[in-house]
């Protein structure tokens, strides 16, 4: 472990996504001092974050928050797992490797100077270095190939092949590269990965061949932010660290710290830092140095829900490379000594984006609803898609789905993704000890019109692979073979299922977020500093004014890249 000098240029709280990429783009100039502060172990030592398949070995480890939610009214009040990634590289390495980045009117809708579609869509091609494929028809102009986040397209199953037929055939036309060009909100596709000739690409590879102007202190909490006063003023100057043995330490800053830690655990370092509602920081003890009341709410998530249907064709999913006989014992071997096989990428196969304006016109919730002239009851203008299809080439899903099939059984899956959710939660503290995780009450489900428009998601997604030319022919029924949705025809039928078996998706976002100064739960300006504080900025996910209509992944990568632009321009 990296013994922590007293001071440097800049100190960066969260060797995640983000963090990783930020402490990388400032430590290339060599005459600045950068330290990484992560809580996690270094994930070199950690094959399950280089073996793509390896991702859910995670879960439930040291190397997991392990927050679980508050329980959920609206998702019978179930309380749900919302796994993050505690080592560097954060949640890069145990995500979906997806490379989704929405619709450039998503961040146009954040309404922020900096931050238009096409800003946010550029810095996610600085990030990438695109690899094609012969069969892929990629839209050149929409990748990178000189950032340092290796990107490929993804070789599909059988099965995903005939998904994409069935897509097709009830009316999702098919844009080969529609994930990357943000500009398609209905259709299906493929989508690229961030895995690379047989690993997962996290965002530690960003941290990579960088010089000892770069430090990295893994095994390290951030227990809180020092303030001082300067020239009538606060200003961040240094970081209250805690190692794994307990003992504290102090490391100042001597131009800015960068506070990293995600959606869940930013918001919690500025309340211990005395930064946020004044009436909560003193339940805790804790001295309000800057009354911010927005910290820790605006939470946001993409709610999704499994389906799975048993098929009786062998060779259509991956099951028998995994589940049958000895089957995964082999797929270790070919990952481990050739770097290929089923556990050298993840077993998503085929997308879509819909609109559901038609299919919602019958319901009453969607018709009262009130919304601006323009956009839909959801918020979205036509260019935007309130929902997102996506398969899996085998069973398989967060640690609930653990009826594996076995004895040669074959199973997938279509998962409905829930776009521009109504429902905001909060996260809070529980006491001013860094140890305690923050708590996390995402509220899912409590406004009518999100079950509503995810019911008519599952409705439609079982269309696709119930009446879908390509899968019609192939499905045995549900799986596990005692449900029976795959008989289900209406919404009202499907939100029963949905409040019993919708998850995360593991995209939380909004907890810092920006804004202008009049709106009073802006926690950040539109150059991510946190309002009140000199030396001080928020820069991951938790910035989010709204989720794009995609995934969280490339746009974390993005905000490294903007934030570490912001920064330099401070001191050019």
């Amino acid at each position: 472990m990296v013994a922590m000098k007293a001071e440097y240029d800049y100190i960066i709280c969260g060797g995640g996504t983000t963090g990783s990429v930020v402490a990388a783009r400032l430590a290339e100039d060599a005459n600045i001092s950068v330290l990484v502060i992560e809580a996690g172990e270094h994930n070199e030592v950690m094959e399950n974050t280089i073996m793509t398949g390896g991702w859910s070995m995670n879960f439930d480890t040291d190397a997991d928050w392990n927050i679980t939610t508050q329980p959920n009214p609206g998702a019978n009040s179930r309380q749900i797992k919302v796994s993050r990634g505690k080592f560097l590289g954060g949640s890069s390495g145990c995500n979906g490797t997806l490379c989704i980045r929405g619709i450039k009117q998503d961040y146009d809708d954040w309404n922020m100077p900096g931050w238009s579609g096409e800003e946010v869509f550029s810095y996610m091609m600085k990030a990438e270095n695109f690899h094609n494929k012969p069969w892929f028809n990629s839209c050149e102009e929409a990748h990178g190939t000189n950032g340092k986040l290796d990107v490929e397209p993804h070789d599909l199953a059988p099965i995903s092949e005939l998904i994409l037929d069935s897509m097709i055939d009830q009316g999702l036309p098919l844009h080969e590269d529609m994930f990357s060009t943000g500009e398609t909100p209905c259709g299906c596709g493929h989508v690229p990965r961030t895995v690379y000739k047989g690993d997962r690409v996290t965002a530690a590879n960003f941290l990579l061949g960088l010089g000892s102007n770069l430090d990295i202190k893994t095994n390290s909490l951030v227990d809180r932010v020092l303030l001082t006063e300067s020239s009538s003023s606060l200003r961040a100057s240094a970081v209250v660290v805690l190692d794994k043995d307990g003992n504290k330490s102090e490391v100042k800053a001597r131009k800015e710290i960068i506070v990293s830690g995600g959606a869940y655990c930013s918001p919690a370092i500025l309340m211990r830092s005395g930064i946020g509602a004044r009436a909560e920081l003193e339940q805790h003890g804790i001295e309000c140095k800057v009354n911010l009341p927005g910290v820790g709410r605006n939470l946001m998530d993409h709610l999704i829900v499994f389906i799975y249907y048993e098929t009786e064709k062998s060779g259509l999913t991956n099951d028998y490379l995994l589940y049958h006989g000895d089957a995964f014992r082999e797929s270790y071997r070919q990952w481990k000594e050739e770097k290929r096989g089923a556990l050298s990428t993840f077993p998503f196969g085929a997308f879509a984006y819909a609109r559901l304006d038609e299919r919602m016109a019958d319901d009453p919730i969607w018709t009262k609803a009130s919304h601006l002239e323009g956009r839909d009851p959801m918020g979205l203008t036509p260019s935007q898609p309130n929902i997102e299809f996506f398969s899996t080439e085998c069973y398989g899903g967060p640690k609930q789905y653990a009826d594996f099939p076995t004895d040669n059984k074959h199973a997938f899956s279509i998962i409905c993704e829930l776009f521009a959710p109504r429902s905001r939660g909060t996260v809070t503290i529980k006491s001013k000890d860094p140890m305690d995780n923050p708590v996390v009450d995402h509220n899912y489900l409590s406004d009518e019109l999100d079950l509503a428009v995810l019911a008519e998601a599952c409705t439609f997604g079982n269309e696709i692979i119930m009446r879908g030319k390509g899968t019609k022919d192939v499905v045995r029924g549900s799986w596990p073979s005692d449900l029976i949705h795959h008989t289900y025809t209406n919404r009202e039928q499907w939100k029963p299922f949905v409040r019993e078996n919708a998850t995360t998706c593991y995209h939380p976002g909004g907890t810092c977020k920006m804004g202008p100064s009049s709106d009073v739960n802006s926690v950040l300006d539109e150059r991510l500093q946190v309002r009140g504080v000199k030396g001080l900025r928020v820069a991951d996910t938790s910035i989010m004014p709204l989720l794009n209509q995609g995934h969280t992944q490339m746009p974390a990568y993005a905000i490294g890249e903007k934030a570490a632009d912001l920064i330099r321009e401070n001191t050019s």
